[in-house]
């Protein structure tokens, strides 16, 4: 028996667009491992939507996007008109909302998005940082009365099952510290000023490779990595922290000779985000470029890798890391999240 479950997808960036390329490689291993077929019933990008209650094709979709165009462009099931009225009028069983990070302005659209769907007993799973940083507490409570799932794996770390390995891997322990390199292109950066590259040719090469916002300050002041810090303790130390709470400092005041000399003294330069809990119940946050020992986990990171450091009482230290060259990871982690959210059984080809 297939079962399908109808997918809603907000967002045709690089990882929006790249999940229309995912549901398109794996369905063959999806259905026939996990007995799901993923129908892509609805996506919507920031100038209009597409809707067939009967099925898109994930690959037209990609391909109107890699060409410029709209989704509202796609022939007969196209319309000009906005992701909110697809979520509200569509029947679907999950919304994937993919939609750029804004936490200047409310974390919106992407907000309003995940606050609907879970309004119509949707699941939800997004890489959609945001509405995680501004709403945590508010979102997990409106899920819980609907009685469905919000998932966000890819919100903290991009591939790396940062958040899963903090909360299913380390159940029973208490989470003293945490530390992570949770944002690739301060390290990128950091690594090219060391090898010499002037700061401006440095983050020229960032955002030519496509791995610097669109506002290099969300990821230069250490927005990013607050933001993601705010999840992680929300997430795995079930600690109620906001934005405000976090001592931020970017890596614009870190010159190519402090990094430079660092190195030479067998030290390497990361954005570091920290969370240490006190005695007293609360936490202490923090991200600052750092300089670290040779010896240090993070310090081992290349320019495109990621990785997270778990201090717990019980389960000594677990450490994580991944190599994401292309966003392809992170658009996988909405996958991943589905099929948590659908799999929790054994595959349907299951010898047990």
């Amino acid at each position: 028996m297939i079962r399908t479950i109808r997918v809603l997808l907000i967002g045709l960036g690089n990882l929006g667009r790249r999940f229309c390329d995912l549901l398109v490689e794996k369905e063959p291993y999806i259905e026939a491992r996990y007995g799901l077929r993923l129908l892509l019933v609805g996506a919507a990008d920031s100038r209009g939507l597409a809707y067939d209650p009967h099925g898109l094709d994930p690959a037209r979709v990609s391909a109107i996007k890699q060409a410029g165009g709209t989704v509202a462009d796609y022939p007969k099931a196209g319309q000009a008109r906005s992701a909110v009225e697809l979520i509200t009028r569509a029947e679907a069983d999950l919304l994937c909302e993919a939609s750029p990070v804004n936490l200047r302005q409310g974390a919106e659209p992407g907000l309003t998005h995940i606050r609907t769907a879970l309004r119509r007993g949707m699941h939800v799973v997004t890489p959609n940082k945001g509405p995680l940083v501004l709403a945590y507490q508010e979102l997990h409570a409106l899920a819980a009365e609907q009685g469905v799932q919000l998932r966000f794996d890819g919100t903290v770390a991009g591939g790396l099952p940062a958040l899963y390995i903090g909360q299913r891997d380390l159940r029973g322990a208490v989470v003293r510290r945490i530390e992570a390199v949770p944002n690739l292109v301060t390290g990128y950066i950091l690594e090219l000023l060391a090898d010499g590259l002037p700061w401006e040719e440095a983050v020229e090469r960032a955002r030519s490779e496509g791995v610097l916002e669109a506002d290099p300050s969300f990821d230069l002041d250490g927005w990013d990595a607050a933001a993601k810090l705010i999840i992680l303790v929300n997430a795995v130390m079930d600690l109620p922290v906001r934005l405000e709470d976090v001592e931020r400092t970017g890596i614009t005041g870190v010159s190519g000779a402090e990094v430079l000399a660092a190195r030479r003294e067998g030290q390497v330069y990361k954005l570091v985000t920290t969370a240490e809990r006190r005695a007293d119940g609360g936490v202490n946050l923090r991200v600052a470029p750092t300089p670290l020992p040779a010896d240090h986990f993070l310090a081992h990171l290349g320019r495109k890798q990621m990785g997270v450091v778990y201090h717990t009482d019980i389960y000594g230290t677990v450490m994580a890391a991944i190599d994401e060259p292309t966003p392809l990871p992170s658009a996988a982690t909405m996958l991943r999240d589905i099929m948590d959210i659908f799999c929790c059984q054994e595959p349907a080809n299951s010898n047990k």
